[in-house]
C-alpha cells in the first residue's frame, strides 16, 4: 500500500532464519573479562594523528547542508520500511583477483529533510562454480515516486534472484560476446523482476546491474540499464562511459524508471583489462563526476586510481566527497581487478 509498509511486510524481506541473537553456545565459549597476556604488543604506529572529520568539498567552499546526519523518519509516521533504512550502507567483497567496495549514502537534501535514503544497493555471486559472476546492482527511487525507497530496495534483490537464475545463459553469452542474446536475456529476467516485486508506479526506479565474471580468463563484462546513472570506467588517471560510443543513454536527461520501462532495458558489453576501475552508480554520483569543472572527477581518479585499494572506511568517507547542487542520494559501486 502506498505511504508505508508494515513491519511484517518488512521482516518477511530478511533471509529465513536469520536473527539478531548469537547462538548461546558462542557466548558461553567466551571468556569474560578477557585475559590480558604478560607481554602485550605495542601499539600501532599511527601515521596521521589528525581526525578525518567532515568529507571533503570540492569548489571554494562546501554546500551550505551540513556534512553530518540529522533528523531521520519515525516508526510513528506509518513508514516502518522508510524508518528502518539505515543512512549509509556500507559493503565490500574479494573474489578471485576481483576486489569491490560500495557504499549508498543518503544524500544532503534528504538528510536535511529528515526523509529516508531512496537508493539501494546490491551486492551477491550468482551462478554455479564453472559460470559464477559477481553481481553489482544499483537503483534510484524517483523523488516524485512516494514510496521508491522500497521499489529500488525490491528491485535490486529480485533482480539478483532473476538474473541467477539464467546465470548459465549469460555466462555462455557472455563468453560467445552475444549481445543480442544478453540483451533478450536482460529483458526477460527484468520483467519478470518487476512482475514479481510487483513494483507499482509509486514506487518507480530506476536499475543498473554490472555482471563480472569470477574467471579471470572471461574479459567480457555486461550491464543492464534503466534510467540514469550507470557505469565509468578509470582508464589512465580518467573516467570514460561505460557505454558504447555515440551512446548517451547512461546520461540521457529523461528519468526512464521501472515499471513502466521494463521494455526499455540497456544491454551492452565491454571489456576491460586488470588495472582499470569499473565504477557504477546512481546519478548522485555520476552527475558530479559529468559536471564542466574537472575537479571532483579528479579527486575521485586520485583516490580509486591509485596503488592501494581503499578500505571500506576510506571508501566511503571518500564517496561523500561534496559538490555544490549535487545533494542526491549517492550510491557507487567501485570494482579493482588485480594482474595475474
Amino acid at each position: 500500500m502506498p505511504g508505508g509498509y508494515p513491519a511484517d511486510a518488512y521482516y518477511a524481506m530478511s533471509p529465513a532464519g536469520v536473527t539478531s541473537e548469537e547462538p548461546a553456545s558462542r557466548v558461553e565459549a567466551e571468556a569474560w573479562p578477557p585475559q590480558t597476556p604478560a607481554h602485550p604488543p605495542a601499539p600501532a604506529e599511527r601515521t596521521d594523528d589528525v581526525p578525518r572529520g567532515a568529507p571533503e568539498h570540492v569548489g571554494h567552499r562546501p554546500p551550505s547542508y551540513p556534512p553530518h546526519p540529522l533528523s531521520r523518519p519515525s516508526m510513528r509516521d506509518g513508514d516502518v520500511f522508510a524508518a528502518l533504512t539505515p543512512a549509509v550502507l556500507l559493503d565490500g567483497a574479494r573474489v578471485g583477483r576481483v576486489t569491490v567496495r560500495a557504499a549508498s549514502v543518503r544524500g544532503d537534501s534528504h538528510n536535511w529533510e529528515g526523509t529516508c535514503r531512496q537508493d539501494a544497493m546490491t551486492v551477491t555471486r550468482i551462478g554455479p562454480p564453472d559460470a559464477e559472476m559477481l553481481l553489482l546492482a544499483v537503483a534510484d527511487g524517483l523523488g516524485s515516486a512516494k514510496s521508491s525507497h522500497f521499489g529500488s530496495y525490491r528491485m535490486t534483490r529480485q533482480a539478483a534472484i532473476k538474473l541467477d537464475q539464467e546465470a548459465e545463459s549469460i555466462f555462455a553469452a557472455l563468453s560467445a560476446q552475444d549481445e543480442g542474446e544478453l540483451r533478450g536475456i536482460a529483458n526477460k529476467a527484468i520483467v519478470g523482476a518487476v512482475g514479481e516485486a510487483r513494483i507499482a508506479e509509486y514506487e518507480a526506479t530506476t536499475l543498473h546491474v554490472l555482471l563480472v565474471p569470477t574467471n579471470a580468463d572471461v574479459r567480457e563484462r555486461v550491464v543492464f540499464s534503466v534510467g540514469d546513472g550507470g557505469l565509468f570506467v578509470l582508464r589512465g588517471g580518467r573516467w570514460e562511459h561505460g557505454n558504447p560510443a555515440g551512446d548517451s543513454s547512461l546520461l540521457d536527461t529523461r528519468t526512464e524508471a521501472l515499471p513502466h520501462a521494463y521494455r526499455s532495458v540497456k544491454s551492452f558489453l565491454l571489456r576491460t583489462e586488470p588495472g582499470e576501475v569499473l565504477l557504477l552508480g546512481t546519478d548522485g554520483i555520476t552527475n558530479p563526476l559529468t559536471q564542466k569543472d574537472p575537479e571532483f572527477a579528479l579527486r575521485l581518479a586520485h583516490a580509486w586510481g591509485g596503488p592501494e585499494i581503499p578500505s571500506l572506511s576510506d571508501f566511503v568517507w571518500q564517496a561523500q566527497t561534496r559538490a555544490k547542487s549535487y545533494d542526491d542520494d549517492r550510491t557507487v559501486i567501485c570494482v579493482w581487478e588485480e594482474g595475474a
